[in-house]
């Protein structure tokens, strides 16, 4: 029996319609990719969500396809903000009610903004952090952006 998260109670009070997706965590390896593999999707298709902290809007959320990088520069454009960076990893369970391998936008502590990749609307379902290490959700990405209230934007570059 799979365990309910927040983001999925979250969708299912609003009526939309997700898969939960179980795997094992290997705590060496929380790498979006590998993540893919065991989930049995490709890892541009599994989206991460990062969080960071601007020099005038404050905290916002990223939403990038696994296989890629946050451009801070872009990140930055897209909110507003000159200057902006990745929150050390020991802040993301205050900020967020979420450890790192289990970010995501649903149903965190609080509503921070935002920032899905445009690259997200290229496919017919993605899947993004159940809100713990070993779940998944996939659902539509008009569903996620929706629920998310996500700002698109070109935010992820190749991994070099």
């Amino acid at each position: 029996m799979i365990q309910k998260t927040n983001a999925a109670r979250l969708l299912d009070q609003i009526g939309i319609r997700y898969e939960l997706r179980q795997y094992e965590v290997d705590p060496e390896d929380l790498a979006a990719e590998a993540v893919a593999v065991k989930i049995g999707l490709p890892s541009g298709q599994l989206f991460k969500t990062l969080v960071a902290l601007g020099d005038k809007h404050g905290i916002c959320m990223a939403v990038i396809p696994g296989d890629t990088e946050l451009d801070l520069k872009a990140l930055a454009a897209a909110s507003g903000d000159r200057k902006i960076h990745l929150v050390p990893v020991k802040d993301l369970q205050k900020l967020t009610g979420y450890i790192r391998g289990g970010v995501t936008a649903l149903a965190a502590k609080k509503a921070y903004p935002v920032y899905a990749d445009k690259s997200i609307e290229r496919f017919d379902l993605i899947s993004i952090s159940a809100g713990v290490r070993g779940l998944q959700i996939l659902l539509l990405p008009s569903d996620y952006l929706r629920v998310a209230k996500a700002t698109l934007a070109t935010i992820a570059v190749s991994k070099t």
